[in-house]
């Protein structure tokens, strides 16, 4: 059976359904869509995902979309290494986490991502291409409209999005240590903890590292999740934002980062 993922490197639903394939050893042809070429808005893209964002998963004839409804359907598909819970209590627990991650933290990296680095790519835009750039988007309309093509978000929407990151935190630290780690489920690795590193790893690459670096048993979480062999096969050179916008030395970054280890 022949997979497909098209993604974007640096997007962070591509990276946690990378990061799944990767964690499950399971073959596929990584396609990336090119984000400057607008390929996801394009006419043979929308054929597949009329939503116009990444990742699509195509498995054979079917398409998948969505980067948590993927990931589920991946280790439904493909049940050795299950990254799912066999007790039905616990696996709703896990698909708690991740509709959470879904609504809270994953749309609210977004805004510092952008006010960092990725409205950049507007600065040689007139306005009225920003304004038809915007409306190009199936379902992303509303979040670009909230936006100014030369200042990004404004305080008010950067200090929320900043404050759902934290409750993001704090909720997983509760979490874990009410599961025992070292994972969010406990004793075993499962989708929730794929679903939220990439968001982690971002956070980490704009600098906020400092949001949970008070919260020791997620320090401890983060530093095991990016010990494993498929978090580092995800972020290759040039799926970071500080790689891709200023040449930052990554390794220097994290080094120096708000985060306690000894």
């Amino acid at each position: 059976m022949a997979l497909k993922l098209y993604n974007f490197p640096q997007s962070t639903c591509s990276q946690k359904v990378r990061m799944t394939l990767w964690e499950k050893g399971i073959d596929f042809v990584d396609r990336p869509v090119d984000s400057t070429k607008r390929e996801h808005l394009s006419e043979w893209y929308l054929k597949m995902n009329p939503n116009g964002v990444v990742p699509t998963l195509l498995h054979d004839d079917a398409i998948i979309i969505d980067s948590s409804v993927i990931i589920e359907y991946l280790d439904e598909v493909f049940p050795d290494h299950s990254l799912t819970p066999s007790d039905p209590v616990k696996r709703a627990h896990m698909r708690k986490w991740l509709r959470y991650f879904e609504e809270v933290p994953t749309p609210a990296v977004r805004v510092p991502s952008f006010n960092q680095y990725l409205s950049k790519r507007f600065d040689k835009l007139s306005q009225d291409e920003f304004d038809k750039f915007v409306n190009s988007h199936p379902i992303r309309r509303q979040f670009y409209k909230k936006m100014q093509k030369e200042n990004g978000f404004d305080e008010r929407e950067t200090d929320s999005a900043l404050d759902r990151l934290r409750q993001t935190v704090e909720r997983m630290e509760k979490g874990l240590a009410e599961s025992g780690g070292p994972w969010l489920m406990g004793h075993d690795l499962t989708l929730a903890d794929y679903c939220i590193a990439p968001t982690m790893d971002r956070m980490n690459d704009l600098g906020l590292a400092e949001v949970w670096s008070d919260l020791s048993i997620v320090v401890q979480w983060f530093d095991h999740v990016r010990s494993q062999p498929a978090y580092k096969k995800t972020f290759y050179k040039g799926t970071r934002l500080s790689e891709i916008y200023d040449g930052a030395d990554l390794n220097s970054k994290e080094n120096s980062a708000a985060i306690s280890r000894d």
